[in-house]
């Protein structure tokens, strides 16, 4: 297979009678994947800006949208300053983008799972009526999953969504995808996923998550609380994770106010 650019930002893969066309970033991103894969350990740098845009013939913008999609992929991370490094697979990199526990640990090419722990009808209690602006007492459903990453533990997550919202699923069992699970029911109740509001604290662990997790008691770990919303604005979810601090890190892109 033999490939070319062509004159409309693609790179043109030539195979058989048909041509196939793929965006300039996208070649690209699949061309530093491969380079990733193939020689670079975590925590290389990878070539400057300037040097993939002299080896690969393409401009700066390509070269930061291929970047860009690679750390949304959790394949990089980005210094300010520094460059742009390999990043560790054993470390599970959040970055701003809302995404679901299975999402981020498949963008590390590991096999995610989870073993439900609570799943019951509950009244919220003044924390989640806060959060998810209801009333106390309201009902609301209430899950805790234990979520592994190939077979190790990783974090205990607890999720309230307004039973109004979520109409039978406690009778329905444990959704293969939570968010997936709301954006199916988005077109009845508009609930699916769009924005969130979070908060990530420094804490230890206590006995019961020790055990769960497979740490000792006082283990350090990252207490993650978000409040998602809708489309229409309105709270869907109120989730409050422990991750183990020695998988987990997030990492963001900060600017200075001109």
């Amino acid at each position: 297979m033999s490939t070319g650019t062509g004159t409309d930002g693609e790179v043109t893969r030539k195979g058989g009678a048909a041509a196939e066309r793929e965006p300039k970033h996208e070649a690209l991103r699949a061309a530093l994947t491969a380079l990733i894969d193939e020689g670079l350990a975590p925590h290389d740098a990878l070539p400057s800006e300037r040097e993939l845009m002299q080896r690969y013939s393409v401009s700066r913008m390509t070269v930061r949208r291929a970047v860009e999609r690679l750390t949304q992929e959790g394949r990089v991370y980005r210094v300010q300053g520094a460059g742009t490094f390999v990043a560790d697979p054993a470390t599970i990199s959040k970055t701003l983008h809302l995404t679901s526990f299975s999402e981020d640990i498949r963008n590390r090419r590991m096999v995610p799972d989870s073993r439900l722990l609570v799943l019951e009808r509950t009244e919220a209690d003044l924390d989640c009526a806060r959060d998810l602006f209801l009333v106390p007492g309201t009902p609301v459903v209430h899950l805790e999953w234990l979520r592994t990453a190939d077979g190790e533990p990783m974090c205990l997550e607890n999720v309230w969504l307004p039973e109004a919202i979520v109409p039978g699923l406690v009778e329905h069992g444990e959704p293969e995808s939570l968010y997936g699970w709301l954006a199916g029911w988005s077109g009845r109740a508009g609930a699916a996923p769009e924005t969130a509001d979070q908060t990530i604290r420094a804490t230890v662990v206590g006995p019961r998550e020790a055990a769960l997790l497979g740490v000792p008691p006082q283990f350090p770990a990252l207490l993650v609380e978000r409040v998602t919303r809708d489309i229409r604005g309105r709270a869907v979810e109120r989730a409050v994770s422990l991750n183990r601090a020695d998988r987990y890190d997030y990492r963001l892109t900060i600017s200075r106010e001109r």
